[in-house]
């Protein structure tokens, strides 16, 4: 009998998440039986805290539900011939400690995973963030040699692959982000142009500094008024890929604009909001393509681990206030 702790949302969040939100509890597993559904016990080793929980949370969520997530598990016991004891997968259980699954909805870490790697990258540079970089890139803003690609968020989990990639890609990129730090890092990771946007005078100067005849690509992690302000920095039939609005998430009362009309009218802009999930189909493809870079040293990856399944909510809190830099993971 397997006593498995896991984190609840016990209210909905209003404005910024505080760890009173969370309840901690326990749930006893049923021991596993032959020929039942119940076919493997499994231990998370690595979960996930991402931005997304925070607006999915309140779209898909009750009070009450486990928080949702991803986690890097390792199978402790298992009746399923496909799935060896000690073998690693990632899914989506959300915050758990163990659970019980058919395999249905598990995912072998691919078998050519070398072992000086951290499995934790399979939820950050080897998983759905660096994946989410890959086809926003290649699909959304089908960036091609010599663009110049703007990337805000640029030192977190999506960000900083999508510079790198955008660098292999042989484009000219340019990032920003929020502290020295961050923009110290950037500099290490072969972005050509970054700044700490909460130090600039002017947004607007920056940007124009940075890339003077303006963006053909903008990943655009942050929305609001950094939005507004880059959308007019875009090249004539420049390409915006939408894949997150961190600033907008704990706000209370929505922001009031941007009105994007007149500058995608004037420079025939494409603007479109995507899911990573789209390109389910292409997983594979993504991941290999990640993994080789990842072993061949072209893309470089930095985790902020925190110690201690108790310390889910404080991690997920200190993630949205950009208190990481790379991806944010538990062990």
């Amino acid at each position: 009998m397997v006593i498995a702790k896991a984190w609840v949302l016990k209210k909905h969040f209003d404005g910024f998440p505080k760890t009173s939100d969370f309840d901690l509890k326990k749930i006893e597993l049923p021991n596993l039986k032959d020929g039942g559904e119940q076919k493997l016990l499994l231990a998370s080793v690595f979960l996930s805290v991402d931005p997304y929980m925070r607006p999915y949370s309140q779209r898909d969520m009750k009070e009450g539900d486990i928080m949702i997530g991803a986690q890097v598990a390792r199978i402790v016991e298992s009746k399923n011939p496909a799935f060896a004891v000690g073998a690693f997968v990632v899914c989506n259980r959300g915050w758990r400690t163990h659970f019980i699954s058919d395999g249905k909805d598990l995912q072998l870490l691919p078998s050519n995973w070398p072992e000086s790697l951290p499995r934790s990258l399979a939820l950050g540079t080897v998983g759905m963030p660096g994946l989410t970089a890959y086809f926003g890139l290649l699909e959304v803003c089908k960036m091609k040699p010599g663009e110049t690609v703007l990337v805000n968020a640029a030192a977190g989990a999506v960000g900083s692959v999508v510079g790198q990639l955008a660098k292999i890609g042989g484009c000219k990129v340019v990032g920003c982000a929020g502290s020295d730090d961050k923009v110290t890092y950037l500099k290490k990771l072969g972005f050509d142009e970054a700044f700490n946007y909460k130090t600039v005078k002017s947004l607007d100067e920056a940007l124009r500094k940075a890339s003077p005849d303006g963006y053909d690509c903008f990943f655009d992690n942050v929305g609001g008024e950094f939005a507004s302000v880059a959308i007019n920095q875009m090249k004539k039939y420049g390409r915006i890929a939408v894949c997150g609005a961190i600033s907008q998430y704990n706000d209370s009362v929505p922001q009031k604009g941007p009105y994007v009309q007149i500058p995608m009218i004037f420079k025939e802009l494409r603007m479109e909001g995507f899911i990573v999930s789209r390109w389910n189909n292409r997983r594979e493809e993504g991941l290999n393509a990640l993994l080789k870079w990842v072993v061949e040293g072209k893309v470089k990856y930095h985790e902020q681990v925190t110690e201690g399944f108790e310390n889910m909510p404080m991690a997920f809190i200190g993630m949205l206030k950009g208190e990481n830099i790379g991806k944010a993971v538990v062990k």
